[in-house]
């Protein structure tokens, strides 16, 4: 086993001091292994290093502009610095380079949902969700910004479905709550609110809509 997958397996392992030790021996031997970079970028990342973590991937683009890993390293630091728009750059650049799986689509719908273009977001969410069903936090993502397009009954469905896969997530439960009273379904808007506070009960934005609800009630009557 080379260097680099030594490097790595220490890395899943927690083992970041040996993975360090090794990918420093790996560049020390090959001063032009883009491969090395990247990994050292991706442990600088892991232990929140995000200036040392970015030299180092645009040290393996520079090696190697076919370094899809790199470009994908560079978008997690640019998108944790909050500079959304070369995070998209970034992630967009991985995908050129081939590596077209659920987590670069996600966290490209990430960035541009973030940037605030929630148009251009969907599709990314989309295609995250499709290539990984199973993914709660991108499935949760795809259907606020579903609700946020006001396509409600296509993010009703979404939500939905992350209580199937998660039955614990409040957050989707408040959402279905919004989106029921939206479409005016007050016993069952009031129903998702209670399950999200019997969830988590310190779950404020539920606790208000509840408190709404009940205030249009009292107008009713």
């Amino acid at each position: 086993m080379d260097k680099n997958k030594q490097a790595v397996k220490q890395m899943k392992e927690g083992n970041m001091e040996e993975a360090a030790k090794l990918l420093n021996e790996a560049i020390e031997e090959n001063p032009n292994d883009a491969v090395a970079f990247a990994n050292f970028g991706n442990l600088l990342l892991a232990v929140q290093d995000s200036d040392r973590a970015l030299t180092f991937f645009n040290k393996a683009i520079e090696l190697d502009s076919e370094q899809g890993a790199a470009y994908y390293g560079k978008g997690n630091v640019l998108f944790n610095l909050e500079d959304y728009l070369g995070a998209i750059d970034a992630y967009q650049e991985t995908l050129n380079k081939g590596i077209k799986e659920a987590d670069v689509y996600y966290m490209l719908g990430l960035s541009f949902y973030n940037q605030g273009d929630l148009v251009r977001a969907l599709p990314s969410l989309h295609t995250a969700v499709e290539l990984n069903d199973t993914d709660v936090d991108a499935q949760f993502q795809y259907g606020l910004t579903l609700a946020q397009l006001e396509r409600i009954d296509e993010a009703i469905s979404v939500f939905q479905h992350v209580i199937s896969i998660d039955e614990q997530h409040a957050d989707s439960y408040f959402n279905l709550g919004v989106a029921y009273s939206y479409k005016d379904n007050i016993d069952e808007a009031t129903a998702m609110f209670k399950k999200a506070l019997q969830i988590q009960p310190d779950h404020v934005l539920s606790a208000n809509g509840l408190k709404q609800l009940e205030n249009l009630r009292n107008q009713g009557e």
